[in-house]
């Protein structure tokens, strides 16, 4: 049976305008994700120490774990794979810190990465994400022609600040937008706006760009489940980062509750999943393949 994991970013913990006293520290923080029904985390990925410290106590909770890596060459990632295999990841999700300038040059190290990635049990998705080598919309399309088997973690807030979205999608920025989604195996949800990369989704305001993104999801979902083998794992990350991603008030604190908008996020991706079906026809085949690790 194919599954919804939704997973929760410690980086909403950060700077919380509501402040949870309950959960002030990373046990505690773990275990109320684990509490109010998420089924993972998502944390940074950067060293091994830091990595053991959140991987362990959630794994022993029952957590899975999304890591974030942010090599700037092939062997930059070889760590992150290790501690990956060592600590028992889900998935690892790369955000590529680099800008090279042609696709040429790019699939040179997407190449080498996924080398590195089949040798590990656990795939690896690359994240769209502004400054990283997906930061374009466009050169990102042209970098999925030119290598097939990328696998993405689709984060649209970014794509619909750095093009200024507007409501309703034209029909080309739609198709575009499919496009991504098409080659999506893990999402991140954030709900932006032409001028913003997070909105509050608890504000009046926000609602026709909470309604979009229900949309956009909605679409992913099914695409994925039409993609996907019958026992694969679809994750979708609620990452509500501190200011200056979130709208901040004089103080420079963010104004609305990151906190309950997770849960609100949690419960949306949950509805979305429930009601989703596949696109066409269901999967060929219920094997994993493992020729294709991103």
């Amino acid at each position: 049976m194919q599954t919804l994991l939704v997973l929760q970013s410690l980086w909403t913990f950060e700077n919380l305008r509501h402040p949870l006293p309950h959960a002030t520290s990373l046990q505690a923080q773990l275990a109320l994700v684990a509490a109010s029904g998420f089924d993972g985390i998502g944390t940074l990925w950067l060293d091994r120490q830091s990595a053991a410290e959140v991987a362990r106590p959630a794994k022993a909770l029952g957590l899975a774990v999304e890591g974030l890596a942010l090599p700037r060459s092939v062997d930059d990632l070889k760590p992150a794979l290790e501690w990956g295999v060592e600590f028992g990841l889900h998935h690892l999700n790369i955000q590529p810190d680099i800008r090279p300038g042609t696709t040429g040059e790019c699939l040179a190290i997407l190449e080498g990465w996924q080398r590195l990635a089949e040798q590990v049990d656990f795939p690896i998705f690359i994240e769209t994400h502004r400054g990283r080598m997906t930061n374009d919309l466009m050169f990102t399309l042209a970098l999925l022609d030119t290598c097939p088997d990328l696998r993405l973690t689709a984060d649209l807030s970014h794509y619909v600040v750095g093009n200024e979205v507007v409501l309703p999608p034209s029909p080309e920025m739609e198709a575009r937008f499919r496009q991504i989604m098409d080659r999506a195996h893990a999402y991140h949800g954030r709900v932006a706006s032409a001028e913003q990369v997070q909105l509050d989704i608890g504000f009046a305001r926000s609602a026709p760009w909470v309604e979009q993104f229900r949309r956009w999801w909605a679409y992913g979902f099914a695409s994925w489940r039409q993609r996907a083998a019958a026992d694969a794992e679809l994750t979708f990350l609620c990452e509500l980062g501190a200011a200056p991603y979130a709208v901040s008030g004089p103080d420079g604190r963010d104004i609305g509750d990151r906190w309950a908008d997770s849960l609100t996020l949690m419960a949306m991706a949950r509805t979305i999943w429930a009601e989703s079906a596949p696109i066409g026809d269901a999967p060929a085949s219920n094997q994993r393949v493992r020729s294709a690790p991103f």
